[in-house]
């Protein structure tokens, strides 16, 4: 297994922008009563002839192992990285920014406060609000050196067999874990109801800041940061024998929580000026000065 210096530029950022990840589980998962884009509608950007959202997935899901995710969680929980305030750190996420998506001219943290601004207009709790306006901090990781496809992607549990509802279950083919047996079965390593707390997902952003943040948010919030990019589940519930009843309770909010981060981007920015007072109220109400990256 090829360590992350050994990656290419092209396995480092085989997408031209994160947030052409973003527009593809949009393609995939259309708002209810809205037909899914033609294949022909697909964007491909200024290279029609290179899938770059396939080819994302191929990295992925080659890559992502049982090993290979328990090397990151041991790499990156320690946190030591960084000490930052939470608005600091999503300034410091917004250096992600990069003009290459047609689509958009909305950063980060733009797309963050719309987010959490169609949360609030619903009149949900404040810690709601909260965990939209954080959900995607995690991205930080792309500015410690971690490929695109260790950052985001939709999620999967590792150390068991790769469900076909994952998207591209094509690819798994090369991943080592395919053909181990102590990991290709339906239980694998874990034990029927066993609950997702003690599954170990594929890593990137979502499990990222869920360890950051665990300990001072309610459980919901928890669930909505941690399993938000968990589609083969809590869109084609490919993994109902790994999960107890907390679970299924808990990812009633996910189910919640979803359409928000999907639907709510419009081309019109939020007024940062006039939104930055509320939301720095709602952090010191429910996370510490600051917090270790």
């Amino acid at each position: 297994m090829q360590n992350a210096a050994a990656f290419s530029k092209e396995e480092m950022n085989p997408l031209q922008s994160i947030e052409q990840w973003d527009e593809d589980v949009l393609d995939r998962y259309p708002e209810a009563g809205e037909p899914a884009k033609a294949k022909e509608s697909f964007r491909n950007y200024d290279n029609p002839g290179r899938d770059t959202v396939r080819e994302f997935y191929r990295l992925n899901h080659t890559y992502q192992s049982y090993d290979f995710v328990l090397r990151k969680e041991k790499e990156f929980l320690q946190f030591n990285r960084k000490e930052l305030r939470v608005w600091e750190a999503m300034e410091f996420l917004n250096t992600l920014v990069d003009d290459s998506d047609p689509d958009t001219d909305l950063d980060q943290l733009q797309h963050l406060l719309q987010t959490a601004e169609a949360i609030r207009a619903d009149g949900h709790p404040d810690w709601f609000v909260l965990t939209g306006f954080i959900h995607d901090m995690g991205k930080v990781l792309c500015l410690f050196g971690e490929p695109q496809w260790a950052v985001v992607g939709d999620t999967f549990p590792v150390g068991c067999k790769f469900s076909d509802k994952i998207v591209y279950p094509e690819f798994f083919k090369d991943n080592p874990d395919a053909s181990d047996e102590r990991y290709n079965s339906k239980f694998g390593v874990y034990q029927p109801g066993c609950g997702l707390r003690n599954v170990h997902l594929s890593w990137g952003h979502d499990e990222y800041l869920y360890q950051v943040m665990k300990g001072y948010l309610p459980d919901p919030a928890l669930y909505m940061i941690r399993y938000h990019s968990f589609y083969s589940q809590h869109r084609e519930h490919a993994y109902d024998h790994l999960m107890d009843d907390h679970d299924r309770e808990m990812f009633t909010w996910v189910d919640k929580f979803n359409p928000y981060d999907l639907y709510s981007k419009s081309p019109k920015p939020p007024v940062l000026k006039e939104l930055k007072p509320y939301y720095e109220g709602l952090i010191s109400k429910y996370l510490p000065e600051t917090i270790r990256l």
